[in-house]
């Protein structure tokens, strides 16, 4: 069983409609759960929930829709490991390293990502795979510069015994278990 799953954070359908390079994100996204599946790796779902909000608008985006076998879970915090099972989830898949995309670079896959080094996992945050809103002409700081600020921080951040990388979408490898002899 491998120790790594692909964490795909609040890619709804409402939050990406203003969103930063989205569908050039979510074709990357894309890919990597095909390719994550196609090795035997876990991906989970975070689903931000709203108030107020059509059930539809918080789908998760038809480029990216769940698949049997894969593992949903709603949330109602920018930190998807509070309030909700995705640490039982990941312990009872024995999962060390997480593989993190998603939206928003500045809310929740940044807090997902802190929380997740808190509780002990290595973390790879896909440069290529998170966005943001993108902001009104003239805004500072833009979409663009949230998130290269963020695949910075975490270029350089350091938890004691965790390793960090940031690395495309095009070279995270994902090792498809060996297969046993018949």
């Amino acid at each position: 069983m491998p120790d790594t799953a692909l964490l795909i954070i609040d890619m709804q359908r409402a939050l990406l409609k203003d969103a930063h390079d989205g569908e050039a994100c979510l074709g990357r996204v894309a890919g990597l759960a095909e390719r994550a599946r196609a090795a035997g790796v876990p991906v989970v779902y975070l689903r931000q929930r709203f108030d107020q909000v059509p059930p539809e608008w918080l789908e998760v985006h038809p480029t990216l829709a769940p698949r049997p076998g894969d593992v949903v879970l709603d949330k109602d915090s920018a930190d998807s490991f509070l309030g909700t099972a995705l640490g039982e989830v990941l312990a009872g898949l024995a999962v060390h390293r997480l593989v993190v995309t998603g939206y928003a670079s500045d809310y929740c896959v940044d807090s997902t990502s802190r929380s997740a080094l808190s509780h002990g996992y290595d973390l790879v945050l896909v440069a290529d795979g998170h966005t943001t809103i993108e902001r009104p002409a003239g805004a500072e700081p833009t979409a663009a510069q949230i998130v290269a600020h963020h695949n910075g921080i975490f270029s350089v951040i350091r938890y004691a015994g965790r390793s960090v990388a940031v690395t495309p979408a095009a070279e995270i490898r994902f090792t498809a278990p060996p297969h046993s002899p018949t």
